[in-house]
């Protein structure tokens, strides 16, 4: 990560703007994105935007991306005390801006993804800054102080591993919308391709989130249950002819491989009634996709990996207090996988369980999870206000 950066960053480090104080006692909290529109991160974010203590915080987006008139753009911006789309300016101009809005803490939801603009925090613009969620590890940069994190996805003693200090949430580091809407009319299994009848796994992850060995269990999978199918996301036509030919060189019909294609959110969450089991992908897991499936009361099948994108998904399932669906080896997720393809009554009371679960567990306990994140937020600005080197801690 200090390589990848170090590729990028300015030959000086450029100096800090002026800071204009602000007086009404609130702490001024700021966010900084590329994808303040229809974007998985902002699935799981938008109700944490809108219910913010404004009795004790201020809240500003300063947007970089492009606005795609989408319903959640429109959502986003009434979410916010201020909306500045700032994508005309310059990294200085905005830093300038952040800094004259008297921002006393500043979040990065992007880090190193598509349409990052890190070099904004180069420039220093509020006395703390932090990111979280867009990038789930360590950005390399001297110059960002915080990570939010918890004590699963990234485990005691790997603090080496970050050149931010880190900040520990209890229950889950990911928020959770607990607003998303899903429709009420359940698509037919044959309007999307599916089998009347048959066991169906489903992933919904990324294209680029399935690796070979992942792919070998499912097809071993595949093989074991002759009327099983499996559903992914239609991510581009390359990738669904590579792995109808991968499917096809392990001995499986490319026909039991169906693909999803792009619905509105409402429409995806509906479709996963159809499904009966979701398997999640290593080393990077399902993230905000995994949410969405058990927010749609379908369960998801994980493996533990060793590093933090492997890890989100286990946290999600302990968040929701079923963590035997976490495996902690590819052979245990196999083997855990294939038995509830053949045992109706065990997937069914798992199910029956993540009805009755989602309401109480922590994972989709909004407020909980907002009053967490303030917790932290504040200890953030207290450290800056006294003038004190950031520090790792939890809430």
């Amino acid at each position: 990560a200090r390589r990848f950066w170090a590729s990028r960053r300015a030959r000086r480090p450029p100096a800090p703007p002026t800071r204009s104080p602000h007086g009404d006692g609130r702490i001024r909290l700021g966010y900084l994105s590329a994808e303040l529109r229809q974007h998985a991160v902002m699935t799981v974010m938008a109700q944490l935007f809108e219910d913010h203590d404004r009795a004790r915080f201020e809240v500003r987006a300063y947007s970089y991306g492009p606005d795609d008139g989408s319903a959640m753009r429109k959502r986003l911006e009434a979410g916010f005390d201020s909306f500045a789309d700032v994508r005309g300016a310059t990294d200085a101009e905005i830093a300038a801006r952040i800094a004259a809005d008297g921002i006393d803490v500043l979040v990065d939801l992007t880090g190193h993804t598509q349409g990052n603009r890190l070099a904004i925090l180069e420039h220093r613009p509020a006395p703390a800054t932090a990111h979280y969620l867009g990038f789930p590890g360590t950005l390399g940069c001297e110059f960002v102080d915080y990570a939010i994190v918890d004590d699963f996805v990234v485990r005691p003693g790997e603090e080496a591993h970050f050149t931010e200090k880190l900040v520990f949430l209890p229950d889950t580091y990911q928020a959770n919308d607990v607003r998303r809407a899903i429709g009420q009319a359940t698509p037919t299994r044959e309007a999307c391709g599916l089998p009347a009848d048959g066991f169906v796994f489903c992933c919904f992850n990324n294209n680029f989130k399935l690796s070979p060995a992942t792919f070998d269990v499912w097809m071993r999978l595949l093989a074991a249950t002759p009327r099983a199918v499996l559903w992914l996301f239609a991510g581009n036509e390359g990738a669904a002819a590579n792995l109808a030919r991968a499917a096809a060189a392990r001995g499986v019909d490319p026909a039991r491989l169906v693909f999803a294609q792009h619905v509105p959110l409402e429409d995806h969450l509906a479709r996963h009634r159809l499904a009966d089991l979701f398997l999640d992908t290593l080393p990077y897991n399902a993230h905000a996709t995994a949410s969405h499936a058990l927010w749609a009361g379908l369960p998801v099948l994980t493996c533990a990996g060793g590093a933090f994108p492997g890890r989100v998904a286990g946290r999600l399932l302990r968040a929701l207090g079923m963590p035997e669906l976490i495996a902690g080896s590819m052979a245990q997720y196999e083997a855990t996988a294939l038995a509830l393809s053949r045992e109706p009554e065990a997937l069914a009371g798992l199910r029956a369980r993540l009805a009755a679960q989602r309401a109480g567990a922590a994972l989709f306990d909004a407020d909980r999870f907002r009053r967490n994140i303030e917790a932290a937020y504040a200890t953030m600005h207290e450290i800056a206000r006294r003038g004190e080197a950031p520090r790792s801690f939890a809430v």
